[in-house]
């Protein structure tokens, strides 16, 4: 029987299959899932001058998965820079919460800056608002960190989140330290007068 099957091989009128076009629904499926593991190409003269020309292979279009993927990969300068500027932003919060906690000195120390000749009327009334500022510092830097990470595991550029975040919370803590300062007559009026 082997010898009548290889004789009707033989005499098959139809040309050797190259692309596969033989080939069961599911040895396709295969194919497409795993193309290095198919046998590799080689035309012969003989099957090439006879084979009519065949439209080029079209690639299978890509899952979703496979579409999203490029878009998902993390940019690298992207977190470098998005790092850093959290970075920086947790060293000013670590470094300002001890000053604003103990407002009297931070209060004297930003006097002294200003060149003002002045001293808090009643300091114990600046402390709520100076560890308030602290608190908005910290909390502010929590919350953009989070959004940082939020965004680059989406993909997204994320070096905008620490700058907007810090801007917005050091303007609320400058807002909450300024409130006890521009409720102090004195304070107030020595600011006045070293200004004109």
């Amino acid at each position: 029987m082997t010898g009548a099957g290889s004789a009707a091989a033989s005499q098959d009128p139809r040309p050797r299959p190259q692309y596969g076009e033989y080939a069961s629904p599911e040895e396709q499926r295969a194919h497409i899932r795993e193309p290095a593991a198919t046998w590799a190409y080689e035309p012969n003269a003989a099957t090439q001058a006879t084979a009519a020309p065949t439209a080029p292979a079209v690639a299978p279009a890509p899952s979703a998965g496979a579409a999203a993927e490029p878009r998902t990969r993390p940019r690298a300068v992207d977190r470098i820079v998005t790092f850093a500027l959290l970075a920086y932003g947790l060293i000013n919060v670590v470094s300002a919460f001890p000053a604003l906690v103990d407002f009297v000195a931070y209060a004297d120390t930003m006097f002294d800056l200003l060149g003002v000749d002045a001293t808090l009327t009643d300091p114990a009334a600046g402390k709520p608002w100076g560890i308030a500022a602290a608190l908005v510092l910290a909390f502010g830097w929590v919350l953009t960190a989070g959004l940082s990470w939020l965004s680059m595991r989406r993909g997204r550029l994320s070096w905008w989140i620490p700058l907007v975040g810090g801007v917005v919370f050091t303007l609320a803590s400058g807002m909450l330290v300024l409130v006890p300062i521009m409720n102090d007559p004195a304070v107030w009026d020595a600011l006045v007068s070293s200004v004109r």
